[in-house]
């Protein structure tokens, strides 16, 4: 992913009196962490909001603040879904050089043949997981391919993720993302099934990322 700047100034206005800033078209937030006193900011919102729904929780953004640019994650985004805009950001410096926590999402592709072929659920189970790395090696998602669900009980663990050496996934390898399940009631058999209308096939994992 290209570079991601947005531009800010150091906001002294806070409590109620925000809310005629965002009347201005002005974007609060606030950045803290690495080598960063806590600092509250301002920002376009017309800007801020082009750039927002493209980053992830693992998206390295630089805030140009008072001629520095301090690489940061999004840690918090507080959205009016009324209106469709933000309404407050937090962010989290970073030191490049140091490695840190968070959390990659998943993003799920294809068609699982079980679907057409045994009328299977395509069951969910996270949509993150959490990893270590350096910020620069952070993947912007990790994408999971569901065409490899072919049979019933066909599953993807986390195990089975691919990433860089660079990334360490700390999220239990044991875990279940995403499996291929039945839609037929526990025990029901060819007769009680037999004019039955058929069970509705439920595919999950393409959600929206939380911008």
């Amino acid at each position: 992913m290209e570079k991601v700047v947005l531009q800010a100034t150091k906001r002294s206005v806070i409590g109620k009196q925000v809310q005629q800033l965002r009347r201005q078209g002005v974007l609060p937030g606030v950045v803290y962490g690495h080598g960063v006193e806590p600092t509250s900011i301002s920002m376009d919102a017309h800007s801020a909001g082009l750039i927002l729904p493209r980053l992830t929780d693992s998206s390295i953004v630089y805030i140009a603040l008072e001629g520095k640019e301090i690489p940061a994650l999004v840690r918090e985004k507080q959205k009016n879904y009324i209106r469709n805009i933000y309404t407050h950001i937090d962010f989290q410096a970073v030191s490049l050089t140091e490695k840190i926590r968070t959390h990659v999402s998943l993003h799920f592709h294809g068609v699982a043949p079980a679907i057409k072929a045994f009328q299977a659920a395509i069951v969910t189970n996270m949509e993150k997981i959490e990893v270590e790395a350096l910020p620069a090696d952070l993947p912007q998602r990790i994408e999971i391919d569901l065409s490899k669900l072919a049979e019933l009980g066909d599953a993807v663990h986390v195990r089975d993720l691919s990433v860089s050496d660079k990334v360490t996934v700390l999220t239990d390898l044991d875990e279940v993302i995403v499996v291929a399940t039945s839609t037929q009631e526990e025990g029901a058999g060819e007769e009680g099934a037999e004019g039955a209308e058929p069970a509705l096939s439920v595919e999950r994992g393409k959600k929206e990322e939380k911008k």
